[in-house]
């Protein structure tokens, strides 16, 4: 069986990848990791380069917000107009607009994943974890949520048996799971289990 990579959400034109910063630090460290949106690696920018890339954010931004405000009922408008607050780091105004969006149409596994990445930005992880489980509900199968709410267990809630199980879950979906950065799921989980015994 082949590796396969855990697929997030389409925003945009982009695939958006929750990325592990360093999920294994050679195995002696301990771990450190956070949920990242990347998309595509971004090259260094010049100043005034960062400047046209936040005005054309911006305009985007004004753009959906148009949107919105001519059709309220736009499911996905108010989704792209969440992704935009998302890349600008706005985490209260993307989390307001992906909960519109889902008061729309609530069954969408993505945007609830989206959701948990912004409360956890927010600083809600209790929030974020529940939106990863809702997400799950709509879609058995869906493998990123399983991944992020481990991470939001281990990492924020220091849940390390709930983080375990949030992975083996996963594992039992796709045993070759890996991270966006090419770590095995599994190989983790082992170290995490390691861990937690010899400090038994």
């Amino acid at each position: 069986m082949s590796s396969k990579k855990i697929e997030g959400t389409v925003k945009s034109e982009n695939v958006i990848w929750f990325v592990v910063v360093s999920l294994l630090i050679g195995f002696i460290g301990g771990v450190a990791f956070g949920i990242y949106k990347s998309g595509r690696l971004a090259a260094p920018v010049s100043m005034g380069g960062a400047q046209a890339m936040n005005a054309e954010l911006q305009a985007n931004i004004d753009a959906f917000k148009a949107r919105t405000s001519e059709n309220p009922k736009d499911a996905e408008a108010w989704v792209q107009l969440g992704h935009l607050y998302f890349d600008a780091g706005q985490a209260e105004q993307s989390i307001e607009a992906y909960e519109k969006a889902l008061a729309i149409q609530p069954q969408n596994a993505n945007v609830w994943t989206d959701l948990g990445v912004m409360y956890r930005r927010s600083g809600e992880p209790e929030k974020a974890v529940a939106a990863f489980d809702r997400a799950m509900q709509i879609d058995p199968d869906h493998e990123i949520s399983r991944f992020n709410k481990g991470i939001v267990l281990f990492h924020d809630l220091k849940d390390e048996e709930g983080a375990i199980k949030a992975w083996e879950s996963l594992l039992a979906i796709n045993p070759d799971a890996q991270s966006p950065g090419g770590r095995p799921v599994r190989e983790l989980a082992d170290h995490i289990v390691q861990e937690h015994r010899s400090e038994k």
